[in-house]
């Protein structure tokens, strides 16, 4: 019975073993006086096992109520909000890993004749899973907080923070479950050979929302645009973003009808942002010509006066008028001048052209239009004739 008492299994996983080694490592590091109370404390085996919990408690209760409270503490007096969260969440894991581990080896000392390895793996799994919280709420305290100072961070967007928060949460659930397997002595391997098959499949049946996926994904990480920027599409689509999803993008028209793009198309399209340069303003330009003879210098202050006059052209950068050339029948004009809104263009080119119409009109500048002169050399003989001549 006593040979049979200390057969050891021969499969253990990964964290038995670990657990062991580490109980073995110990001995080295203990001062050569404690050496004959740790051999006492293997004769008793429960005794051994209270001791080391009594152990790793005190050491889990230091850490957390003193060490990580103290450097909480001193983070308090920087300017930064994240560090002081990071601590703040990762006190619990850092306490669970401690005494769980203490726990598991408790278990290992206490040499228990059936059912230690599924207790230490449950425990390992415990402080596995502890971890794996602590990554979700930092995952999301982090990018909250790195939006809110997009100032200093640029690369996070306040619609960037759910598909960052996602991918982030969806790797660590990769890793976490990978550690789940090796806990519990099994090969992941397999798995993951499966998975690549199902992932295959998947990716043949649906590779257009997968493309749309991907396509969101680089959009909101390039950032082309933005929600609430006017952009023009080479496939003719324009309008105001108002929202940017993985899947589509929405644009809101001039008619004010919503117009849904797949990400995959307008990721591969020329996109035109109106509202993506340095400044918010957007230059118009009226053309326009008056009849030759006109004195130049009054019509270009009349353009200035009018665009002066008119209350939605910027006065940073002020309006200008050039003269672009001589036309068939006529002197070539544009006036520039720069807008808040893309969306307005039309609307104030046409209150432009109405001005400009009206003040030509009352100091006398003529705009010309097509004339056609017909001069007669001589009247046929028939048309005498008809009218008896």
């Amino acid at each position: 019975m006593a040979e049979s008492s200390q057969i050891v299994p021969e499969k253990t996983s990964l964290a038995i073993q670990a657990i062991s080694d580490t109980g073995k490592s110990l001995r080295h590091w203990l001062p050569e006086n404690v050496v004959p109370i740790i051999d006492y404390i293997d004769s008793t085996p429960i005794l051994g096992a209270i001791g080391v919990v009594m152990v790793f408690f005190a050491i889990a209760f230091i850490s957390r109520y003193f060490i990580l409270a103290s450097i909480e503490r001193l983070l308090t007096k920087t300017r930064l909000e994240i560090d002081n969260q990071i601590v703040n969440h990762l006190r619990k894991p850092v306490f669970t890993t401690i005494l769980y581990f203490g726990f598991a080896l408790a278990v290992e000392v206490a040499a228990l004749s059936v059912g230690s390895e599924i207790i230490i793996n449950f425990l390992l799994s415990v402080i596995a899973a502890s971890w794996i919280r602590a990554a979700f709420a930092l995952s999301t305290v982090s990018l909250d907080t790195l939006a809110r100072n997009r100032m200093q961070f640029a690369i996070v967007e306040p619609q960037t923070v759910p598909l960052l928060d996602l991918t982030i949460k969806l790797f660590v659930i990769l890793l976490g479950s990978y550690s789940l397997l090796i806990i519990w002595g099994i090969n992941p391997m397999g798995w993951l050979a499966s998975a690549g098959i199902v992932g295959l499949a998947v990716g043949f049946a649906a590779k257009d929302t997968l493309a749309n996926l991907f396509a969101g994904f680089f959009i909101l990480v390039d950032r082309p645009y933005k929600i609430g920027d006017f952009v023009n599409l080479d496939s003719g689509e324009r309008g105001r973003v108002t929202n940017i999803g993985l899947r589509s993008t929405r644009l809101l028209s001039r008619d004010d009808i919503e117009i849904i793009l797949p990400n995959a198309i307008i990721a591969n399209a020329k996109i035109v942002n109106e509202s993506g340069g340095p400044t918010k303003s957007l230059r118009i330009r009226v053309p326009l010509g008056v009849a030759y003879g006109s004195d130049i210098d009054q019509v270009s202050d009349i353009l200035h006066r009018v665009a002066g006059e008119h209350p939605e052209l910027v006065e940073d950068p002020a309006p200008r008028v050039r003269m672009r050339g001589y036309g068939a029948s006529s002197l070539d004009f544009e006036l520039l001048g720069w807008i808040e809104y893309p969306e307005n263009r039309g609307r104030i080119i046409h209150e432009l052209y109405m001005a400009i119409y009206k003040a030509f009109a009352a100091d006398g500048i003529e705009i010309p239009y097509t004339k056609t002169d017909l001069y007669i050399k001589e009247i046929p003989a028939a048309m005498r004739l008809d009218r008896g001549q």
